[in-house]
Order: C-alpha cells, then sequence, then structure tokens
C-alpha cells in the first residue's frame, strides 16, 4: 500500500512551508510582545528607494515606521510620491488642498505646518503628498539649489523641533516615486541612509545596479554621506525555488546590508491600504505584520553608518 505523500517524499507535515512559516511567525510573536526598541543617538534620516516600480517601497515605508513607532520610538513619514499612497495607507487626509510637501518643496512652507498624526499609532506622523507634486519636477527645475529643498526643510524642522523643547524624533522614512527625477533625487540628497527593498523575484537585481551607479554619482556631486545601509528582501515565498535563489544571490552581493528579516508575499499586506491602515494595525497577528515588527527591530539594533 502506497504511502501518504509526505511519508513517501521523506518528509513531514513540520517540513512544509507552512508548518515552518507557521514555527516562525510564533517565535517572533514571542520575542516581539512588548518589547520596547533602543533609540539611536541621532535622528536618522533613511529615504526608502528602487527604481523598479512594485517592490513592496510604499509598503516598507509605511509599515516599518508603524513598527518602530509600536516599538516605542517617534518616527515622521514624508511622502513625496505624487501617487501619496504612503500617506493612504498611514490614513492621513491628502486632497489637494491640504498642505503638503508640494507647499514645502515649491512654496519653502515648514515641514510642522504640513505634518499629521497618524489615527491609529501613537508617535507615528506623516508630512502628506498630493497631486500638486506631480508638477512640482517641473517647478524645481528653475529654483536654485533645487536638489536640496528637502534637506534643508527636514533640518530646519529638526531644529525648530529641539528650539520649542519637543521630543526629537528617532526616524525620519522618506518614500519617493519609482523614477529617478527630481524628487528622488531631492529624497536621495536629505537622507543619510538607502534602504532598498528587492521583491524576491524574477529581474530582482535588474536595475539594482543602475540604482547604484546612481547613488554613487550623488555621493560625488551632492551627498558625500549617503550609503546604502539596508537591503530588505520582500515578496519572499518559501515555497518556491526561486525566491531562495534570489534571496542567497542577494546576501552574496550585500551580506553587511542585507536583513537576516524577509517579508512574505502576503495579502493582508496588500489589503491594509484600501482601508487607510498599515498591516499592523489591519491584521497585528499576520505574518506580514510580525515580518515587518522582526525587520524594524533589526534595523534599530544596527548601528547608524
Amino acid at each position: 500500500m502506497a504511502g501518504r505523500p509526505d511519508e513517501a517524499s521523506g518528509g513531514g507535515l513540520e517540513d512544509s512551508p507552512i508548518m515552518r512559516a507557521l514555527t516562525q511567525d510564533h517565535a517572533r510573536r514571542r520575542e516581539l510582545e512588548g518589547r520596547r526598541f533602543e533609540r539611536p543617538s541621532d535622528t536618522r534620516v533613511l529615504t526608502i528607494a528602487n527604481q523598479k516600480g512594485g517592490v513592496g517601497k510604499t509598503s516598507t515605508t509605511v509599515n516599518l515606521a508603524a513598527a518602530l513607532a509600536q516599538g516605542g520610538l517617534s518616527v515622521l513619514v514624508i511622502d513625496v510620491d505624487p501617487q501619496g499612497n504612503a500617506s493612504t495607507a498611514l490614513g492621513i487626509d491628502h486632497h489637494s488642498e491640504v498642505p503638503s510637501m508640494y507647499e514645502v518643496l515649491v512654496d519653502s512652507t515648514p515641514i510642522a505646518d504640513v505634518v499629521q498624526d497618524c489615527p491609529d499609532i501613537e508617535n507615528l506622523h506623516c508630512a502628506p503628498a498630493t497631486i500638486d507634486l506631480s508638477g512640482a519636477e517641473i517647478e524645481l527645475v528653475a529654483m536654485v539649489a533645487r536638489e536640496n529643498r528637502l534637506r534643508n526643510a527636514i533640518r530646519e524642522y529638526l531644529e525648530a523641533r529641539e528650539a520649542e523643547g519637543l521630543d526629537r524624533l528617532d526616524y525620519v522614512l522618506v518614500d519617493c516615486p519609482p523614477s529617478l527625477g527630481l524628487l528622488t533625487v531631492n529624497a536621495l540628497v536629505a537622507a543619510r541612509e538607502v534602504l532598498i527593498p528587492i521583491q524576491c523575484e524574477y529581474y530582482a537585481l535588474e536595475g539594482l545596479s543602475l540604482l547604484l551607479k546612481n547613488i554613487d554619482l550623488l555621493r560625488a556631486h551632492l551627498n558625500p554621506e549617503l550609503v546604502v545601509s539596508t537591503i530588505l528582501l520582500t515578496m519572499y515565498d518559501g515555497r518556491t525555488r526561486l525566491a531562495s535563489q534570489v534571496a542567497d544571490d542577494v546576501r552574496e552581493h550585500f551580506p553587511e546590508q542585507t536583513l537576516a528579516t524577509t517579508i512574505p508575499r502576503s495579502v493582508r499586506i496588500s489589503e491594509a491600504p484600501s482601508y487607510g491602515q498599515t498591516v499592523l494595525s489591519y491584521d497585528p497577528t499576520s505574518s506580514g505584520a510580525l515580518a515587518y515588527r522582526a525587520a524594524a527591530f533589526e534595523l534599530s539594533e544596527r548601528p547608524a553608518p
């Protein structure tokens, strides 16, 4: 009589990808329950960038921000993508009449005048994007020091908070468009660190070499302090050999930058923004939420470059 499929293959249910994922989720839940993250010595400014679309860039921005804030840190998300998806996911009002990063970049409005509090998560704030930003690329072209507009605005905001006796921000995460226009250049010039999400799929490394070359150019001409500090593997499917192969390739090329945590391909992560929430608010016990919490903890444990 033929054995069951798992017996015939020499493995049991405990060796299946589903059981491994459940075991990992249980361990993460235990490890992260009630954990407070250590504050950095200075405000860390990270731009989340990838010129390839659909890699989980905005999901990574908002969910890392939410996880850091839930860990007891003070976090600001700056949305400079005209689509405003990060603003949507954080439940932030960003219709065209709302003061936004457009006014900050084009009219020199202080960031303090546009920041809103995230309704679901304490200590999480957002400077939203509106559709007006789509025209900012053209308007910035004629401006003096056009590449430094965001850097100067962030610096002035941090100094103003200190002067007013407000608590120091621990993290500023900048979400930018999936292209290398003036908005993305501003985001990269404003940051000390770049976090690159890479999806675990075919062509994942396509375009990464171009992004790294562009970062090298920016470092040489506009921001010598800029470093690629973090790479996060997203949309990981443990059932496929391809995902493991892509993860191994990325870790081989970037061993120091790549986080040990991978973000699984998850329906919950995709659904959450349509409810104006991060996955940590929408389904806090899901694999996606636990993975982003683990990634945020790992990021917080790494020293700033």
